[in-house]
């Protein structure tokens, strides 16, 4: 069940100021979405060092991508790593309230290993899929740089939380965290009701991307000027209360419903390595506050919530070659 929807504000951080407690400060002010796992914690991130120039680019190749006919899009279906394209309905977020998958098209890229190397081996490591540059010139380019950009800036971020957590500022930068981190960029493209004849509709089951909370330590979403995210800042609320989020030029528990517009964005998710033992952060557990969930690799959770989320592959006959 849910209320009514309505617009919330998010706090603001700026990785330019060089006094970073203020940062530090805004994000202790909702620690409390760091320590509840009902709780989710959002924030515009600004002065990220990201030019707007470039972000347009990205955003352009992306669209160029998605753009192609869906039979050069298909060859580079994505493979059992979760690198390459991701069709219409691909990825169901929410079993429970969706009637289908999601209604949009995507595109994973992940840390470039050659397929030579022996950490090519590990479950999220191996080589990317590329269009080739006959068919999309500086595509790549592009890509691999917006993957390092984002990269630098989700460290930036990690050591202000890890702050606000009082922990070490240095804490989430460990080899074992993010020293090799699992990092995946996705395009994203929510076609909309003109050319789908879908429509979000929450009460009849259909969305853009269905309620869902993130799988690893912090997703950065870049988005164009078209709203459509919405935010539930306690999943157990009843009414859940749904507030959608305004696109910031330079920017849980989350959805996107649209209303028909076309909708572009790109997630770029942030994990530690493989053989992390993902548990109970030391500063946020007590002898009357003990850890709810037992520990666990990073590997291994990842593995199991892509099986969840995502259609088989053996469903796909699609020929690549």
């Amino acid at each position: 069940m849910e209320s009514s929807i309505s617009r919330t504000s998010l706090n603001c951080i700026s990785l330019a100021d060089p006094d970073i407690q203020k940062s530090v400060s805004l994000l202790k002010q909702v620690r409390g979405s760091f320590l509840d796992s009902q709780f989710q914690c959002f924030f515009y991130v600004v002065d990220h060092g990201i030019s707007q120039e470039f972000m347009e680019e990205v955003f352009s190749q992306s669209k160029k991508f998605f753009d192609l006919p869906q039979s050069e899009k298909m060859k580079l279906l994505r493979d059992e790593k979760n690198r390459g394209y991701t069709p219409m309905l691909d990825e169901i977020l929410d079993p429970e309230n969706q009637v289908n998958g999601d209604y949009k098209e995507g595109y994973y890229i992940g840390v470039e290993v050659p397929a030579d190397s022996p950490e090519a081996n590990r479950p999220f490591y191996g080589p990317n899929q590329w269009p080739t540059e006959e068919l999309l010139p500086k595509w790549r380019k592009v890509m691999e740089q917006y993957h390092r950009e984002a990269l630098r800036v989700a460290k930036s971020v990690a050591r202000i939380i890890a702050l606000a957590l009082d922990l070490d500022v240095d804490f989430f930068d460990r080899p074992e965290m993010l020293g090799k981190p699992i990092a995946t960029l996705r395009l994203l493209h929510y076609e909309g009701g003109q050319k789908t004849g879908k429509v979000s509709n929450p009460a009849r089951g259909v969305f853009g991307a269905g309620a869902h909370s993130d799988y690893g330590l912090i997703t950065l979403l870049a988005t164009d000027d078209v709203v459509g995210l919405q935010i539930c800042k306690d999943r157990n609320a009843q009414p859940q209360v749904w507030e959608y989020v305004a696109p910031v030029k330079g920017s849980t528990l989350h959805r996107v419903v649209l209303d028909g517009w076309e909708r572009y964005s790109i997630a770029y998710f942030v994990e530690p390595s493989h053989d992390c033992v993902v548990e109970c952060l030391p500063t946020c557990k007590s002898e009357s506050n003990p850890p709810k969930f037992p520990p666990i690799t990073c590997s291994a959770y990842l593995s199991q919530r892509y099986k969840d989320t995502h259609a088989d592959l053996s469903s796909y006959s699609y020929n690549k070659a």
